[in-house]
């Protein structure tokens, strides 16, 4: 289950500061993750409109396949698989495809590409149990419909294994960590929802 808020952010804002948010008694280093990601759907969005999405991304610790689910109580459930053998991301695996089929069995088409300059960084309890997750991103996404191409800068902040039962408190704090540098709330509901011009 992914559990995350989104937020817009200038390309020159500086970033918050996680030190005092409750339960976080370590900032980790920065990491460094070059994010591809290909997005897949049928001609009509028979996936988007049943709220799951499908990518290939390379880069990352959890590069392979994915789908998303829909929202469900604040979080999506994502599935994971090996990017395996094929370097095309047209040729979607026998398993993604049977595990799509309760929601459409018809070809899946390239959709958006979306690359990504990433920096992660793990925000961890005393014991080291992972609170959360922020990333900043440098987006670039192409529209593969109409060719049409964005750039934007996005900060995530992702629940980690070691956040609270109850994270109001935690996403209140992170709200206003963001807030006083600048960030807001997300336009877009997701980086495919912005690259599709939504």
């Amino acid at each position: 289950m992914e559990i995350e808020r989104k937020y817009d952010v200038d390309d020159l804002a500086a970033l918050p500061d996680w030190t005092a948010l409750p339960g976080v008694a370590v900032v980790g280093a920065a990491e460094i993750r070059e994010l591809d990601a290909q997005y897949l759907d049928t001609a009509d969005r028979s996936l988007a409109r049943s709220g799951f999405a499908l990518r290939r991304r390379s880069g990352g610790p959890d590069e392979g396949w994915h789908i998303k689910g829909p929202l469900v109580d604040g979080g999506r459930v994502e599935q994971h698989w090996p990017l395996g053998d094929a370097r095309d991301a047209s040729v979607v695996p026998p398993a993604i495809l049977a595990a799509l089929s309760p929601v459409t069995t018809e070809p899946l088409l390239p959709l958006a590409r979306i690359r990504n300059a990433r920096t992660a960084y793990a925000l961890r309890a005393a014991d080291g149990g992972l609170v959360a997750e922020f990333v900043d991103d440098r987006v670039r996404a192409t529209d593969q419909r109409s060719g049409v191409e964005r750039a934007w800068r996005e900060w995530e902040f992702e629940l980690g294994a070691a956040a609270p039962a109850d994270p109001a408190s935690l996403f209140a704090a992170a709200d206003d960590a963001i807030t006083a540098v600048g960030g807001r709330p997300a336009g877009s509901a997701s980086k495919l929802a912005r690259a599709l011009g939504a």
